[in-house]
């Protein structure tokens, strides 16, 4: 019985630690744009595509689109919609990711947190 425990106890760890081991989900998202007080919101994607994921945002009607590498613990994104090109970097939460951002060429950053729908 001891032995029955411990696997059930090793598959709900293996589980947990796969559930965390990448940030693919959907967001709620809030942020301010570079240089800027004002906050916006909206929702993010991401799912895995291979090594990379597939990050998608939107943003008060406005889609980006961008491709993000990382793990469990951080995540960067180039993405582009329209003209609009940039860079973000993201660092786990215990409910989401906090991150910072800018546009291509930027010299100011902007702030993001997506928390888990």
């Amino acid at each position: 019985m001891q032995k029955v425990l411990i696997a059930i106890a090793a598959t709900i760890l293996l589980s947990v630690t796969a559930a965390l081991a990448d940030p693919v989900g959907k967001y709620d998202v809030e942020g301010t744009n570079p240089g800027k007080e004002k906050t916006y919101t909206g929702t993010v994607s991401v799912e895995r595509t291979g090594d990379t994921y597939r990050v998608v945002w939107n943003i008060d009607g406005t889609r980006y689109v961008g491709t993000g590498i990382g793990n469990k613990e951080f995540l960067a994104v180039s993405y582009r919609s329209g003209n609009d090109t940039g860079l973000a970097l993201y660092a786990a939460t215990s409910d989401g990711w906090d991150g910072i951002w800018t546009y291509a060429n930027g010299t100011k950053i902007g702030t993001e947190r997506w928390t888990e729908q």
